[in-house]
């Protein structure tokens, strides 16, 4: 937590230029290299960004929720590979450590993935299981003092990248569900542990993804996240995790929408048609005015989940409907960023047209809008009946 507010305006505004600095300019050779170069990797270690949300006692800035939302509405602003860049290790990748994690376990990797020098990655869906989480397949039978991995992990977000990755696996195979499912630390040189060919996706370049494959990969009792009291609770350390991961993508999601704004301002304001401005006539007025709407909602409703999360209370619901929101919100301010720009909009050369592949992604991993709905429906089912 920056307990300074000047302390902490002053990391925004460095933040702010280095987006468009150096994360804006590099745009372009991101999508025709399909990688971050190194040494904007580099800047983004010296800046901190790898140890956003691990606590400051492992050499992290240890933000609050709201400060965690507030940077990620400045990194979303450019590209998403460069917020992916260092989104897994902050988020997904070891906040199931730092919520549950061993005194022992926090001591060994924390500090490295603070600092950059390690990159986490978070391993939970199989080709047979996405949305339905708790029928994932993937073993780990005890064994010799430890756990023996077989399985198939897919779209792992940086997991070409990874040093550590938190691995969902079932170590009671006779336990139905979720309760079966335990959390373990496993590190990417370990005998067993293979990955696959790189995904060709649609968009989201430099936001690299493979499947993970386990094939009698032995790992110590002590990668249990949380020690030998967790085993089984690994379901419940996930959708912990997922809650804040969902908050941090609705920031990403509203930093984009804010610059597919600017854009399609900008080009408005310059295109002619009929002697004037495109941005003169009502029915582009109308999209510019949709879409900064959605924004100013996505980024209220994010700092006010945010702030409840900080004060301790339980938001499943707030970030369910705030990746619901934002992720859909979003999709419809690129689709109308590209209608702005007309035939312009779908060439290569304006970058909304990029953006338009990039979004489409927001709406499926961290829960799919689907997902998101039955788990906001079920919430208030749940509070009405009880």
């Amino acid at each position: 937590m920056v307990r300074d507010q000047e302390t902490f305006d002053q990391i925004i505004e460095t933040i702010h230029r280095f987006v468009r600095e150096r994360l804006i300019p590099n745009e372009n050779r991101l999508e025709e290299e399909q990688r971050v170069p190194a040494e904007i990797v580099q800047e983004m270690r010296e800046l901190g960004l790898f140890g956003l949300t691990i606590p400051e006692e492992y050499g992290g800035l240890g933000l609050t929720m709201e400060e965690e939302a507030r940077v990620i509405f400045e990194i979303g602003y450019a590209s998403p590979g460069f917020r992916s860049t260092f989104a897994t290790t902050i988020g997904l990748g070891s906040q199931g450590l730092v919520m549950d994690g061993t005194d022992e376990q926090k001591q060994t990797y924390l500090p490295r993935l603070a600092s950059g020098e390690m990159v986490a990655s978070f391993a939970l869906t199989e080709p047979g299981s996405g949305s339905d989480a708790g029928s994932l397949r993937t073993s780990a039978e005890p064994r010799d003092g430890g756990y023996v991995l077989n399985g198939s992990k897919r779209f792992i977000t940086n997991a070409p990248h990874a040093g550590l990755f938190t691995v969902f696996a079932r170590t009671n195979k006779n336990e139905p569900g979720a309760k079966g499912v335990s959390a373990l630390l496993v590190e990417a040189d370990t005998p067993g542990l293979k990955l696959g060919k790189l995904d060709k996706k649609m968009g989201q370049k430099g936001c690299d993804t493979c499947d993970v494959i386990f094939e009698d990969c032995w790992v110590p009792a002590s990668s249990l996240i949380g020690g030998p009291t967790f085993e089984g609770k690994g379901f419940k350390t996930a959708m912990k995790v997922l809650d804040r991961g969902r908050l941090h993508l609705s920031s990403g999601c509203v930093g984009l929408a804010e610059r597919l704004i600017d854009e399609a301002l900008s080009y408005a304001l310059e295109r002619k048609q009929f002697g004037q401005p495109i941005a003169e006539f009502q029915l582009v007025q109308a999209m510019l005015a949709e879409m900064r709407t959605g924004a100013y909602a996505g980024r209220t409703m994010v700092l006010d989940a945010a702030r409840k999360r900080d004060a301790g209370q339980r938001i499943t619901t707030e970030a369910a409907v705030c990746k619901l929101f934002c992720s859909e919100m979003v999709g419809r301010a690129a689709d109308n960023a590209v209608q702005i720009h007309g035939g312009s909009g779908y060439i290569n050369d304006y970058k909304v047209e990029r953006f338009y592949r990039d979004v489409r992604l927001f709406r499926l991993y961290d829960g799919t809008s689907e997902i998101q709905k039955l788990v906001i429906a079920r919430d208030m089912i749940r509070n009405a009946t009880q």
